[in-house]
């Protein structure tokens, strides 16, 4: 039996990366898988999922994804939150445009999907939101993309109190994961091989994560094995922040 079956699953965010690591996860599960992006289906997506194209950071288009979940999958068992950008710049060096691109992305939708589809959830569903290690103690040159986590941990604590015990919300906090946003924020380095050498020495488990890894982190929240989990920020880094920043080899 798989741990998800006939269970309603929607993930933002689900073209490439953690998102879409989710989604092939979650159909091998056997749920019903719907995700979105800004763009038109992508070629690779397995046909079983259903694809919207939608800006969850746009209140529109919140409210007709909104209409065409209730639709398609009728009430939901499982919502992740996913869909996130990264911009590599100090808040000096931030633009208002961008500003609103990242927020609108990283946080607002975050808020506006949980408000639009809490009451379209089945009774004990679970909600899964993607912060960051970054949340909790900030990455150099990623300021707003450091604060709009932050948000998203403390917007989930709040849910899983404001909500319990109709829904369960949790937030699955990555370390440094392989994906386009990770070697965009090692490219901001003066020498991008020591910088991604130096990071990688300072996981006890002798590497960087993969999108993989996540998933499976996010099955089981999805899963009823975690019906007692709820309003907690899981960090999943590989134990990159389980010890002193100071470098071992130094001593």
């Amino acid at each position: 039996m798989n741990r998800l079956d006939s269970k309603t699953v929607f993930i933002s965010g689900g073209r490439q990366g953690i998102g879409r690591a989710i989604v092939d996860r979650f159909l091998s599960e056997g749920a019903v898988v719907m995700t979105c992006g800004r763009g038109v289906r992508p070629v690779d997506l397995p046909k079983e999922v259903i694809w919207q194209k939608a800006d969850v950071g746009n209140n529109l288009d919140v409210m007709e994804l909104t209409q065409e979940i209730e639709t398609t999958l009728g009430l939901l068992d499982v919502l992740i939150n996913n869909a996130g950008i990264q911009i590599e710049k100090s808040i000096v060096e931030t633009t208002d445009d961008e500003w609103d691109q990242l927020i609108n992305t990283n946080a607002k939708s975050v808020f506006l999907m949980c408000r639009a589809l809490i009451p379209k959830m089945t009774y004990g569903g679970s909600i899964i939101n993607l912060g960051s290690i970054s949340g909790k103690s900030a990455d150099r040159n990623l300021a707003l993309y450091n604060a709009s986590k932050a948000f998203v941990h403390g917007l989930t604590r709040s849910i899983a109190l404001d909500h319990g015990p109709s829904i369960r919300c949790n937030a699955i906090c990555p370390g440094w994961i392989m994906s386009d946003m990770a070697e965009a924020a090692f490219s901001s380095a003066s020498d991008v091989k020591i910088a991604q050498q130096d990071a990688e020495t300072r996981h006890p488990i002798g590497r960087f994560g993969t999108p993989q890894d996540i998933a499976k982190f996010a099955l089981w929240l999805a899963s009823d094995e975690s019906s007692f989990a709820t309003g907690q920020c899981y960090t999943i880094d590989g134990g990159l922040t389980a010890g002193s920043p100071v470098r071992p080899d130094l001593f």
